[in-house]
């Protein structure tokens, strides 16, 4: 029975499609394939594309839920509280509340001195979570989904391509390209209705990056978007790596959730 059923699954979607734990058809051979239509509008014809796929989180983690999630056995009570988070998002869809002030959705600050203990892969499983309820209700609702309903912005890699584009060594070719990668970024992450801003504590950055970075937290800010933040550096401590103005800013409506523990990342072997 286990043969059978490993094999049924594997001439379907139902391990590769972030809806599968929503679908009531995920499995059956029969409509559970390459051209389902909710398929394809969440992961593309190629399968790497799509909604998951313009919402760039890493690779490993396109698929992570809070229920399927490896971080969720080592943070249980983060996950519990994470699980009724998740649910208010259905409220940014109900056409009778998203206009109640009352209902702002609070963002996150996911923060452990430690790597390793669950931060990023939470973050991508709330992103995700966003994913599958955009979609749901917006086609229940007889409206067409955002092509980007979430992104995820690594705070670091961003940094290099700034880093890339101001250097006077850096060929002009690689300049532009770095520019075209860096200011996208900056536009998708001030205007996507969820963002994962991972690692938001770098150091050692220019005037000029603290400006483009506190750019983004004043437009999520004004306009009511959900930001969830990942740091290995507490809080109150941004106020020393980006001065007072972008810590103001990052921690209003910020809940911040201590990620206890050490590096779980060698126990995946």
């Amino acid at each position: 029975m286990e043969n059978k059923n490993n094999e049924e699954v594997t001439k379907t979607n139902k391990n590769k499609c972030l809806l599968s734990g929503v679908c009531l058809l995920a499995g059956d051979p029969d409509y559970c394939y390459d051209m389902c239509p909710s398929y394809i509008g969440m992961h593309g014809v190629s399968g790497k594309s799509g909604r998951v796929g313009s919402a760039n989180a890493p690779k490993e983690y396109r698929l992570v839920t809070l229920e399927n999630s490896p971080a969720k056995k080592n943070q249980p009570a983060i996950y519990r509280e994470l699980a009724k988070y998740a649910r208010s998002f259905n409220r940014m869809f109900d056409e009778n509340e998203t206009n109640d002030p009352l209902l702002r959705i609070k963002n996150h600050y996911f923060y452990s001195k430690n790597t390793g203990t669950g931060k990023t892969t939470t973050a991508c499983a709330l992103l995700n979570e966003y994913l599958i309820r955009h979609y749901t209700l917006s086609i229940k609702q007889g409206k067409q989904p955002l092509n980007m309903p979430a992104f995820y912005l690594d705070v670091n890699d961003w940094q290099g391509l700034y880093n890339k584009l101001t250097r006077p060594d850096v060929p002009s070719e690689l300049k532009e390209e770095a520019g075209a990668k860096y200011y996208q970024r900056m536009k998708y992450a001030k205007t996507a209705p969820f963002v994962v801003m991972d690692d938001i504590g770098v150091r050692d950055a220019t005037d000029a990056f603290k400006s483009d970075l506190l750019n983004i937290i004043n437009e999520r800010i004004n306009n009511h978007l959900i930001t969830v933040y990942t740091s290995n550096i507490p809080m109150d401590a941004l106020q020393e790596v980006y001065g007072e103005r972008l810590w103001d800013r990052a921690r209003d409506l910020t809940r911040p959730i201590d990620f206890e523990g050490n590096s779980k990342r060698g126990n995946r072997l």
